[in-house]
C-alpha cells in the first residue's frame, strides 16, 4: 500500500478562497437552522429475471371477453410462477390442494406430477381449512359480497346486488366455487391482477391466483373436483 502525499500550492487565490469559505462557515454557525437531511427514497420491489418462456406464459390474453393485459411477472418471485412439479402432496390425481403455509396451490395429475401455482391467501382471522369440493366454476363471474363483509366495509354497499364482470371485478376472469356437502362455504378460488399480493396473506379468506394462472387452472379442473385446504 503506498502513502498518499499532499502537496498543496498556497497561492494568493487559494488563500482568498479559503478565507471566504471559513467566513461562510462562521456565518452558518450563527444560524439556528438545522441542515435539511437528504430524503431517503424507499426501495421498490425486487425485479427478477424473466425468460421468454415465462413472458409468453404470463403474456396478454387479447381474445378474452375483457382482454387481459400481460402480468408484471418480473415482480413475482420465481418460486410462485406456474410450474410442473413432482406430486408430493399424497393426494390422488384430480385434486386441488391449497398449501396456505407455503402459498401454493397444486392440481394433481397422472404419473406422480402436479401443476403448482403461487397464490395469495386469507388474512389471519379469515383462514379456513378442511376438505371440500369445487361445486361449479364460472367465466367472468359476477361478484356479490356477503352481507357481513358489507358491514365491515360499507363502501361495498354499491355491490350488494352484484359487481359486474370485468377486469376490476373482485373475482377476476374466472372463479371456482367451494362447497362442503351441499353448503356454499362462500370461499372462492379466483383471479387477481396484483402481482405483489401473490405469496402474501391478503384476502378475506379466498384463494387468489394471477389472471393467467386462474385461466389455466379453470381449463384443467372439472366441476366436482375435490379440494383440500391445509394450514
Amino acid at each position: 500500500m503506498t502513502d498518499l502525499v499532499l502537496t498543496p500550492s498556497l497561492t494568493r487565490r487559494s488563500l482568498l478562497a479559503g478565507g471566504a469559505s471559513l467566513a461562510a462557515l462562521a456565518l452558518a454557525g450563527c444560524t439556528t437552522t438545522t441542515p435539511t437531511p437528504r430524503p431517503t427514497v424507499p426501495a421498490g420491489p425486487p425485479v427478477y429475471e424473466v425468460t421468454p418462456e415465462v413472458l409468453a406464459m404470463y403474456g396478454p390474453l387479447p381474445d378474452e371477453e375483457f382482454p387481459i393485459p400481460a402480468a408484471r411477472i418480473e415482480l413475482l418471485n420465481p418460486i410462485y410462477r406456474r410450474q410442473e412439479v413432482a406430486n408430493e402432496t399424497g393426494e390422488a390425481p384430480g385434486t386441488i390442494i391449497v398449501d396456505t403455509a407455503n402459498r401454493f396451490l397444486y392440481w394433481t395429475m397422472k404419473d406422480g406430477r402436479a401443476m403448482r401455482y403461487g397464490v395469495g391467501i386469507g388474512r389471519a382471522g379469515f383462514a379456513w381449512e378442511g376438505r371440500a369440493h369445487m361445486a361449479y366454476k364460472r367465466k367472468w363471474p359476477v361478484w356479490t359480497p356477503p352481507a357481513e363483509m358489507i358491514v365491515r366495509q360499507p363502501e361495498l354497499e354499491i355491490y350488494r346486488h352484484g359487481q359486474p364482470p370485468g377486469l376490476e371485478n373482485a373475482l377476476g376472469p374466472r372463479a371456482l366455487y367451494i362447497h362442503q356437502g351441499n353448503k356454499d362455504t362462500l370461499y372462492r378460488i379466483h383471479g387477481n391482477m396484483d402481482v405483489l399480493s401473490i405469496g402474501q396473506a391478503v384476502s378475506s379468506g379466498c384463494v387468489r391466483l394471477l389472471f393467467q394462472d386462474i385461466v389455466d387452472l379453470y381449463e384443467r379442473v372439472p366441476s366436482g373436483s375435490p379440494i383440500v385446504v391445509l394450514q
